[in-house]
């Protein structure tokens, strides 16, 4: 089939998830057309051939907080530049590639084409679940008007789509059609990977963060460090602390090794800790819901802890006493690689082929 693929470029975990579906679809014979946003459509422009880059939203992040007003700012201006070009890639779209079905992760504008054209459309992400599930009390405390907010616009970005594939380690009961949960898809590097007892904590921050730096020195654990220094070409070590440039291959020979994942709430590296059965303390993004979502459910569940902030003491070490607790929970952790979204995704595009979907 001719498929047309969307990808939303804030945060890396959807062009990652997404990446393990289209090498699926390429290899059972579709011809697959991608539209992807800001480092997504950077990250898939260099293993596909047919990726058209869109302007999409982006959020702009300082000291572990989303600042709503630069975002905003920064949005209006890139929307009012990228505006044109979107269209223009739309309208181009629809002479040359005429898809037969459309697949969106999170992205609007082939959520658009396939609406405008009745066409069938899949949705996979992670995010629907804020919309689509039944989500405890618990989770929601102290958040209400953020899990409002989250939950309108979630509702508003793709409604109506013939299915919903949802990606958790967590499984809330869905509380609308057509909306199913599968575990984590996880890409073939961390299916590979061997995990193994080390002494060290993985640490992943997007920037600086000196409550988290402070923190990090009174352990005295080894912390091998991503994120923190942008721009970073070399390691640089002060103290128990290793900084690291990014390099795929070393953060996942890192996490398959560590004692413990140290992060915000980020859907993706939390959903390969908890495969690979590492505890994780989660920080999630002032301002994110599903950040804290993520978090607090890694909490319930038993693999790892949440907290709103780092400026407790007491807060490393306390994690740090529970890395045999959070071990034996994610011990019962299991999942048959991405055995089972993708086998539904191929039953998705069977039907759609004879017009069931």
């Amino acid at each position: 089939m001719k498929i047309l693929y969307g990808v939303v470029g804030e945060g890396m975990g959807h062009a990652m998830r997404s990446r393990v579906v289209l090498e699926h679809l390429i290899a059972g014979g579709h011809t697959v057309e991608v539209m992807a946003s800001g480092r997504a459509s950077e990250f898939l422009g260099q293993r596909f051939a047919d990726v058209t880059k869109i302007h999409g939203l982006h959020m702009i992040l300082e000291e572990n907080r989303v600042r709503l007003g630069k975002t905003l700012w920064s949005n209006v201006l890139e929307g009012v530049l990228g505006l044109p070009g979107n269209i223009a890639a739309y309208f181009d779209l629809i002479g040359q590639f005429e898809p037969e079905v459309v697949i969106s992760d999170f992205e609007s504008w082939t959520y658009l084409y396939a609406k405008n054209h009745r066409l069938p459309i899949l949705s996979i992400d992670n995010m629907q679940v804020i919309h689509r599930c039944e989500l405890p009390a618990d989770i929601i405390e102290g958040n209400r008007v953020a899990f409002q907010l989250t939950k309108a616009f979630i509702k508003t970005k793709l409604p109506f789509c013939d299915a919903y594939f949802i990606t958790s380690f967590f499984r809330p009961p869905p509380r609308k059609p057509d909306t199913f949960l599968f575990p984590p898809i996880l890409r073939p590097e961390i299916l590979a990977a061997r995990p193994a007892a080390g002494e060290h904590l993985l640490v992943y921050q997007s920037g600086p963060n000196e409550a988290l730096a402070t923190a990090l020195s009174r352990a005295g654990v080894e912390a091998r460090i991503y994120g923190m220094r942008p721009g970073l070409t070399a390691e640089a070590r002060d103290g128990n602390q290793w900084f690291r440039p990014f390099s795929e291959a070393g953060f996942i020979d890192d996490l398959a090794t560590c004692r413990g994942v140290i992060a915000a709430g980020g859907f993706t590296l939390m959903g390969e800790a908890v495969f690979l059965h590492k505890p994780m303390l989660s920080v999630p993004l002032t301002g994110q819901f599903e950040q804290v979502l993520n978090a607090r459910y890694l909490e319930r569940e038993g693999y790892g802890m949440a907290a709103d902030h780092l400026d407790d003491p007491d807060l490393l070490p306390r994690f740090l006493e529970r890395l045999p607790d959070c071990e034996r929970a994610l011990a019962t952790y299991h999942q048959d690689g991405n055995r089972e979204i993708l086998g539904a995704v191929d039953e998705f595009l069977d039907r759609a082929a004879v017009g069931l979907a």
